[in-house]
């Protein structure tokens, strides 16, 4: 189970705000793709982003925002299972909730 919860996100924008609506990134192979930037959110001492490709078979990607040295946000993957779980059980819990008819 997480150790986050939903009512400990603080929804930021800060990708949005260095880069606009989306972001260029560069896979292993040296292939670039352009991600929309769906959402942002810190969540104890850690930021994320929620990313969607394009195409039909694209799947949101959920990566984690560091600050570079020079001040600007970047994106690195979750590489801890754990996290990556949390982290996208948190999103989904925060985009469909289950107590809507509460």
């Amino acid at each position: 189970m997480t150790d986050f919860s939903a009512d400990q996100v603080v929804w930021t924008s800060k990708l949005k705000e260095a880069y606009g609506e989306t972001v260029e990134l560069e896979d292993e192979q040296g292939k670039s793709s352009i991600y929309d930037i769906i959402a942002e959110f810190e969540v104890g001492s850690r930021a994320y982003a929620v990313l969607a490709g394009s195409g039909k078979s694209a799947e949101q990607e959920i990566l984690r925002i560091v600050v570079s040295p020079d001040g600007l946000p970047e994106l690195e993957s979750i590489v801890d299972d754990e996290e990556w779980e949390d982290v996208s059980e948190l999103y989904d819990e925060l985009t469909f909730p289950a107590d809507e008819n509460d």
